[in-house]
């Protein structure tokens, strides 16, 4: 799963060549299921699975685009529950896609619900918000427009200011 000892060097890496400083490392009931769903929603790849006595997956990694995520079943004893034995997650996984609404159509096919539909946003991203089948929010974006921090500042304002931004946090459920 892990590229640990490089070619010619005997030193073991403390961040794998394959890895990010940060990877998600989500807790799902049926982590199996979620595997597939994110093959069928993402292209994910499958790199490594490891079982837990009765069956259970204690560890999985998957491959998405140039990012890892880890996955796990839910095992309460072990203290890991997912968003849906939780009521829901306070946190999204944001990913950035050539076209986000293609894959606004790869999601929905696959069964995630959209919490807030692809739109223009005013920070210049393509964005939206999709609940996958097993409680993780993922929010896709495709940059479509450079702006200055100022250039962006100014048009948050003039969203909050007319309520645009509170009506797509509200039907994201933020």
């Amino acid at each position: 799963m892990f590229d640990l000892q490089p070619e010619g060097n005997e030193a073991v890496r403390p961040i794998p060549s394959s890895m990010n400083t940060i990877t998600p490392h989500l807790v799902c009931e049926d982590a199996a299921g979620a595997i597939e769903f994110y093959k069928k929603a993402f292209g994910a790849m499958e790199e490594g699975r490891l079982h837990a006595p009765g069956g259970k997956i204690a560890h999985a990694c998957l491959r998405i685009g140039d990012s890892t995520v880890f996955l796990v079943d839910e095992t309460p004893e072990w203290g890991a529950m997912g968003p849906k034995q939780l009521k829901g997650t306070p946190v999204s996984i944001h990913l950035y896609v050539r076209d986000v609404d293609a894959q606004a159509k790869k999601l929905e096919e696959a069964g995630a619900t959209a919490m807030l539909p692809v739109q223009d946003m005013f920070w210049g991203d393509r964005y939206g918000m999709y609940e996958d089948p097993y409680g993780h929010r993922w929010s896709i974006a495709s940059h479509i427009k450079d702006l200055s921090l100022e250039e962006v500042e100014e048009a948050g304002r003039k969203a909050m200011a007319s309520g645009e931004m509170c009506a797509s946090q509200a039907q994201a459920g933020a």
